[in-house]
């Protein structure tokens, strides 16, 4: 099953607990969705590959849909070319007018993040501001940090940017 390029919607991953005791497929999956250490970001879109794997790691991983203004911000503050910023000459050089173009595009899912050249697929963030508000070891639903939270993902990500 094809799904279509209109249809697919922008997700960003946190890696909210660290994954020592994990079990081996677990473990694995973090390491595919680049998720090494905690507090790691990652854009992907969703396909049914990528809700699978996310399915997989939810107790060490929250995900949502992030909005456009968040996720400009995310890669205009957190972005990394090398290990440099990423800047409005780069967005040039990869075809985009500015940063908040190249934010759109990656919004839309018309280009993928970590596809771009020379770019760092993950996103190192801090720690959120005044804390996790639930445990992290429970699910989001429960009251907890870790699992699916929908477009609550724009509060956490503002307080780790």
């Amino acid at each position: 099953m094809v799904e279509k390029k209109d249809k697919r919607k922008c997700i960003a991953a946190v890696k909210v607990r660290g994954s020592i005791s994990a079990q081996r497929e677990a473990k694995e999956t973090l390491k595919m969705l680049h998720l090494n250490k905690k507090n790691n970001t990652v854009l992907i879109d969703n396909r049914p590959s990528f809700l699978g794997m996310l399915q997989r790691v939810q107790s060490y991983a929250t995900w949502g849909e992030p909005s456009k203004e968040i996720l400009s911000l995310l890669i205009k503050k957190r972005g990394k070319l090398g290990g440099k910023k990423i800047t409005d000459e780069y967005a040039q050089k990869v075809g985009y007018e500015s940063l908040e173009k190249l934010a759109e595009a990656i919004f839309d899912c018309k280009i993928e993040h970590w596809n771009l050249p020379n770019i760092q697929p993950v996103f190192k963030l801090p720690p959120p501001t005044k804390g996790f508000k639930g445990k992290i070891k429970r699910s989001f639903r429960a009251g907890g940090e870790a699992g699916y939270r929908g477009e609550k993902i724009n509060e956490l990500l503002k307080r780790m940017i």
